[in-house]
């Protein structure tokens, strides 16, 4: 396994993060704990959650993953050799069940973090994220902005003081964002140097070879202001694998299950660049997954790769990963395709 500091920290983390959404709908308590039995025997440190999770988001599984995570801290006291990761949700109309409340305020931070607290079985939390803006933006694949001029929002300041509270206490460490925007990320970053209140350590966005558009302002501002990426959907939800070309809907898949979940990349060139990809991958002996993850292990910017697996094959595949070298050809390779059909599922 390879590590990087978490910036502006001294916690090293696995380059490779275990993700944990499916657990406890498309994966059992027992399965969440051979994966992180697994993971942690192959050198993974790095555990991300949210209190949002399973998803899909539904009332009667609302924090089944982090009670998942909570039975195995408890039972495996392992606590001290794992970073964990977990997010507050933002608002939507579709997470009222979660009673949180949308805002960033001190009523519903504390109230949310407390109850991760309970479900994960520990005394703190190594990185709290923010899951999504609380004001109108992009973020979930949407594309185009509308400005709404009167947000009714959180104070940047009034948020990270909350924030800050929990970190005096020792139940948070760090805190991180998460689908933020360029304009997002400042804030966050100006705040907290005006108002001497703690420094966001990692960003945690969408990232793959059919979705680079962390690429277009978010890169340089990672690298130039030392906010490492916690990369998700690395895998375009199972998509770069190959497994859903020509139709096909494997059993028990999350595209198969869920078909909705598929319009966040539905675009036509989606398929296209994935029939390239996988095609490549073919051509120099890899298998698509491992070439698609090991591209995001390349990237400067990326402190961490969140895979996500259901079955344990997957999980294995994705983890080997870390060890493949992709060649200055392979790289080029990769870019033509890009240029040809560039971030086709945002």
């Amino acid at each position: 396994m390879q590590y990087n500091l978490l910036s502006n920290t001294d916690i090293k983390v696995s380059k490779i993060c275990l993700g944990t959404m499916t657990w406890g709908q498309q994966n059992s308590e027992s399965e969440g704990h051979e994966q992180l039995d697994y993971a942690i025997s192959k050198g993974i440190n790095f555990i991300d959650t949210a209190e949002m999770y399973s998803v899909p988001a539904k009332a009667e599984t609302q924090g089944s993953t982090e009670k998942i995570i909570g039975t195995w801290l408890n039972k495996r006291k392992k606590r001290d050799d794992i970073i964990l990761a977990s997010k507050v949700c933002g608002p939507s109309a579709n997470l009222t069940h979660i009673g949180t409340g949308p805002k960033f305020n001190k009523e519903n931070l504390t109230s949310a973090l407390h109850k991760s607290l309970q479900r994960l079985q520990t005394d703190y939390i190594d990185l709290y994220q923010l899951h999504w803006p609380e004001r109108p933006t992009n973020y979930f694949g949407a594309l185009g902005y509308e400005h709404t001029s009167n947000d009714a929002v959180t104070d940047f300041k009034e948020t990270l003081n909350v924030l800050n509270d929990f970190i005096q206490q020792g139940k948070i460490r760090y805190i991180g964002i998460s689908n933020e925007t360029p304009w997002g990320m400042m804030q966050y970053l100006t705040t907290a140097e005006k108002e001497n209140l703690p420094r966001i350590v990692s960003i945690q966005n969408p990232y793959s070879l059919v979705n680079r558009t962390f690429e277009i302002g978010l890169a340089e501002m990672s690298i130039r202001e030392d906010v490492g990426l916690l990369a998700y959907s690395p895998l375009a939800m199972g998509l770069l694998s190959g497994k859903y070309l020509d139709g096909k809907r494997p059993e028990g898949a999350r595209v198969t299950l869920w078909p909705n979940y598929l319009a966040r990349y539905a675009h036509p060139n989606t398929m296209k660049a994935i029939e390239k990809y996988t095609a490549l991958a073919k051509e120099n002996n890899l298998s698509s997954a491992q070439m698609a993850l090991a591209y995001v292990n390349t990237r400067k910017f990326v402190t961490a790769n969140i895979i996500g697996a259901t079955k344990m094959f997957q999980l294995k595949e994705d983890i080997e990963s870390i060890d493949v070298v992709l060649s200055d050809d392979i790289l080029r390779e990769i870019q033509k395709i890009h240029l040809e059909f560039p971030n086709p599922a945002p």
